[in-house]
């Protein structure tokens, strides 16, 4: 059966139609607003590091054609006869997931990202069995329990950002207790999730200082971001000064890279939590985590729960993404900036100004 007959309702957006990555105009079909189901007409929606993963299938499990975006936000156009919390009108987001068994220990404890069972936002099977697609796309039906409420005070298109680099850099920072008021915290990386992770652990009350291999981003990320301090990787004599003062680090660097000198930053019993996702495997020395008894983790995304607070604590403190809005037709070329770090911080597609089917 085609994309386009597969539910009743038309949808249009752009996908990859396979590993080359290039994104093209495509028709396809979404579900009927089922009873628990919310529709919203998508007016922005982010472009995250991992769309690029996706449409190249970097990380091998990208189905096609392959419609990207988990960052999504519009306006609510119909909502199920058994929708509790939402209405039409309503400014609401869709983040990575839709779906998730409900039951499980994770689902149980509102950790639904760390379901065995959870349905991706994209270029995943849905409970029946059709492909899930993502928000570079004209309309989005999901369940309400996977939909969130964006509040008034937040732009929706600097809001979109939130609902994947927001949230995978504040629940690290609350879960492994990173948000007490005079802890020191380093953030490793300033693109996409590193800059809000600053903006978030300063409104925490914390100690922030930014961790990059790039000097000409210090005036960034001290006077813009509001970070405190700075330091290049590549500074021995910085380096070699900062060795354990830090209590945590938020590592969101995608690409290889050493742990060693970072692991070094920390205090004992620090914590080095990453949030990036290398293709390929990184080295970890083990002797200097027994040295201070210091901790490697991971981190993905946050359950709803925590993603509606995350949200909440956002708007209360007017903390946004920076970004820079784009028009659907340039989105190959957004891609290709991505690749090379070139966005200051994260492309937002205006979907509900430029998207038309014209196809």
């Amino acid at each position: 059966m085609s994309n386009e007959q597969e539910h009743p309702r038309k949808a249009f957006g752009w996908a990859a139609r396979d590993s080359s990555g290039v994104l093209s105009p495509f028709s396809f079909s979404r579900r009927e607003t089922g009873e628990k189901d919310v529709t919203f007409k998508v007016l922005y929606c982010g472009i995250c590091h991992s769309d690029l993963h996706m449409v190249k299938n970097e990380w091998g499990f990208s189905t096609y054609p392959l419609v990207p975006g988990h960052e999504i936000v519009g306006e609510v156009t119909e909502v199920g006869s058994n929708v509790q919390k939402f209405k039409v009108g309503d400014k609401v987001g869709v983040g990575c997931i839709v779906g998730a068994c409900r039951s499980c220990d994770s689902c149980t404890d509102h950790l639904e990202n760390y379901c065995p069972k959870q349905i991706l936002t994209y270029s995943a099977k849905y409970y029946d069995g059709t492909t899930t697609y993502g928000g570079y796309s004209d309309i989005m039906v999901a369940d309400e329990h996977f939909v969130l409420r964006i509040p008034d005070n937040l732009p929706l298109d600097c809001a979109a950002p939130l609902l994947c680099a927001g949230i995978t850099t504040y629940s690290p920072l609350r879960y492994f207790g990173l948000d007490k008021p005079g802890m020191h915290v380093g953030v490793v990386g300033v693109g996409g999730l590193g800059h809000v992770a600053v903006k978030f652990a300063k409104a925490m009350g914390v100690k922030v200082t930014v961790i990059s291999t790039s000097p000409n981003k210090e005036e960034e990320a001290v006077k813009h971001l509001g970070a405190d301090s700075f330091l290049v990787s590549r500074d021995q004599e910085k380096m070699q000064a900062a060795i354990g003062t830090m209590d945590g680090i938020i590592d969101t660097v995608s690409a290889q890279h050493p742990l060693l000198p970072l692991i070094g930053l920390l205090k004992s019993h620090g914590k080095l939590v990453m949030v990036g996702a290398p293709e390929k495997p990184l080295e970890l020395p083990v002797f200097p985590l027994l040295m201070g008894r210091k901790m490697v983790a991971g981190s993905g995304i946050g359950g709803m729960k925590e993603t509606q607070e995350m949200i909440d604590f956002a708007a209360k403190h007017n903390i946004t993404a920076d970004i820079e809005v784009i028009p659907i037709d340039y989105l190959n070329t957004a891609m290709e900036r991505l690749a090379k770090a070139d966005v200051r911080y994260r492309f937002v597609i205006d979907i509900g100004n430029t998207l038309k089917a014209t196809s």
